[in-house]
């Protein structure tokens, strides 16, 4: 896990939607930034990929957005590009789905699982690594992004955000 204050990992990979090749700093534009390691596949983005189409509305004009897919699409065809584009039409995405077919985003992240989110200041500082909320697969809770849009709020107000923060809980993602 990257310790907070990092700074962001830089990349530029292909949007799976539109084709064309999107770099951090492209996506941020001098506001916060929001990564979030995402698949199709996994049982925990299905149960939040509704949450984040609702983040990218709500959020989206303040802060530079972006989810990331680093899984291994050759084991795992939900995960492939055109799949994926699928779900993000499907969805409503308003933010670029990436594909990072080399996995090095995703490692240069410290990403572990789908979903996996980052929080990233204006400056490119890390302030939040952790889930999107309490809810999981399942438990009769439907996903709310308490704990990211909490972060999101601090940041956007200027207050620091609390560093006491849940991991990630999903799907591992699938190495080569």
């Amino acid at each position: 896990m990257i310790p907070l204050g990092t700074a962001a990992p830089d990349f530029a990979l292909p949007d799976v939607v539109s084709g064309d090749v999107l770099s951090r700093d492209a996506i941020a534009r001098g506001r916060p930034l929001l990564v979030v390691f995402a698949s199709r596949h996994c049982p925990y983005m299905q149960h939040c990929k509704m949450e984040l189409a609702r983040l990218g509305r709500d959020y989206g004009d303040r802060v530079g957005m972006a989810a990331i897919s680093s899984n291994d699409a050759a084991r795992y065809a939900d995960d492939k590009p055109e799949s994926l584009a699928e779900m993000a039409a499907e969805e409503g995405f308003t933010f670029p789905l990436l594909y990072d077919e080399s996995q090095d985003v995703a490692r240069a992240y410290s990403a572990m699982c789908t979903p996996d989110t980052y929080l990233f200041d204006a400056d490119l500082r890390l302030v939040y690594r952790g889930q999107l909320d309490d809810s999981r697969p399942r438990s009769g809770t439907a996903g709310d992004g308490h704990d990211i849009r909490a972060a999101l709020d601090e940041v956007l107000t200027g207050r620091a955000v609390d560093p006491q923060q849940k991991p990630s809980m999903g799907c591992s993602i699938k190495w080569r």
